[in-house]
């Protein structure tokens, strides 16, 4: 099964597709899995190894690099980078270019109805909890617990109000 539009210039191989995908133009997507109801912005790339949820929403210019999980119903903003080496190089200690067995693959996890703001990096090994909000331009270094609000460079918790996984407010007690 394949998306549920037409769209040109995508370039789409060895992907597993839920009911009612939808891709826009100008996609790769390769050895990935798309839950049911997704969309998939422009200019998005998800990597071989990587897992997206249901009912989730990707903005354009987002790159998902293998051995990310999203859980159901995250929202991911436009242009958010995950990362999936703690130690990127170019090359080996030989001076060869590096291969897949010359770095380690660090996994990330983003649970069920987490927010993702624009621009924002998200670090490896690094886990969003359930509810939690990144805010536009952060960078994602430590876990996020579920239902708080991190922001900056790095991003710390934020005053003001957290979501359960299930949209409901509750209020955040230690902030800095």
């Amino acid at each position: 099964m394949g998306p549920s539009n037409g769209a040109p210039y995508r370039l789409i191989s060895d992907v597993d597709f839920g009911d009612d995908v939808v891709v826009h133009a100008f996609a790769n997507l390769y050895g990935c899995r798309i839950g049911s109801g997704t969309r998939v912005g422009t200019f998005v790339e998800v990597q071989r190894g990587a897992e997206i949820g249901r009912n989730c929403k990707i903005q354009s210019h987002t790159f998902i690099c293998g051995g990310v999980r999203i859980g159901d119903g995250v929202f991911v903003g436009h242009g958010v980078t995950f990362i999936n080496d703690r130690r990127p190089r170019a090359t080996a200690d030989d001076g060869s270019l590096q291969r897949e067995t010359d770095w380690d693959l660090e996994e990330t996890r983003v649970e069920e109805h987490a927010s993702i703001g624009s621009g924002a990096t998200v670090l490896c090994g690094v886990r969003i909890g359930a509810g939690a909000q990144v805010g536009a331009g952060a960078v994602v270094t430590k876990d996020v617990p579920p239902g708080e609000t991190f922001a900056g460079n790095p991003a710390v918790a934020v005053a003001g109000t957290a979501r359960s996984a299930n949209g409901v407010q509750a209020s955040v007690e230690n902030h800095p």
